[in-house]
C-alpha cells in the first residue's frame, strides 16, 4: 500500500519543487514614499533649547505643568516642551538654530528662572521666512 501511494505521488514531486515567480505592479509614488519614510524626519534638526525646570517625585508632573503655564504667560512667543527622562521631568523652551540665539534669549529668561541653562537638543526649527501677506501662495 505504501509503495502504491509513493508510486502515484512520485510524478507530482517535480511540480512541487518548482519555484513560482511573483510580479508586483505598483505606482512609483509608493517607492518614493517608502524612501521618504526611511529618511530622518524632515522637520526636525539639531539645535538648542533652554531648560527652565527639572524635578522628580510625586508632584513633578503638576509642577512642570504649572511651570509651562507660567512660562507661556510670561513669554508667549516661545514654545515650552515637557519631557521625561527617568527619574526627572523637564521643561525646555524654544527652538533655537544656534547656541548664540539660545544664549541671547537666556539673558532674559534667567531673571525669572535662575537655574535655566542652554542644552543641545533635536528641535522643530521655526520657518526662516514666514509667509508674507503681500504675496499669496498659488
Amino acid at each position: 500500500m505504501i509503495f502504491t501511494l509513493l508510486f502515484l505521488l512520485l510524478p507530482l514531486l517535480p511540480q512541487a519543487q518548482q519555484k513560482g515567480k511573483v510580479e508586483v505592479i505598483q505606482s512609483a509614488v509608493i517607492d518614493s514614499l517608502v524612501s521618504l519614510s526611511r529618511q530622518p524626519a524632515l522637520n526636525k534638526t539639531e539645535g538648542y533649547r533652554i531648560q527652565v525646570f527639572m524635578e522628580s517625585g510625586n508632584q513633578a508632573v503638576s509642577h512642570a505643568q504649572e511651570t509651562i503655564a507660567n512660562f507661556e504667560a510670561s513669554y508667549p512667543g516661545l514654545p515650552a516642551y515637557l519631557s521625561f527622562g527617568q527619574p526627572y521631568y523637564r521643561v525646555r523652551v524654544g527652538n533655537f538654530r544656534t547656541r548664540l540665539e539660545a544664549e541671547s534669549q537666556l539673558r532674559f529668561i534667567i531673571i525669572s528662572y535662575p537655574k535655566a541653562f542652554v542644552i543641545k537638543e533635536t528641535i522643530e526649527p521655526p520657518a526662516l521666512y514666514p509667509p508674507s501677506n503681500n504675496n499669496p501662495e498659488p
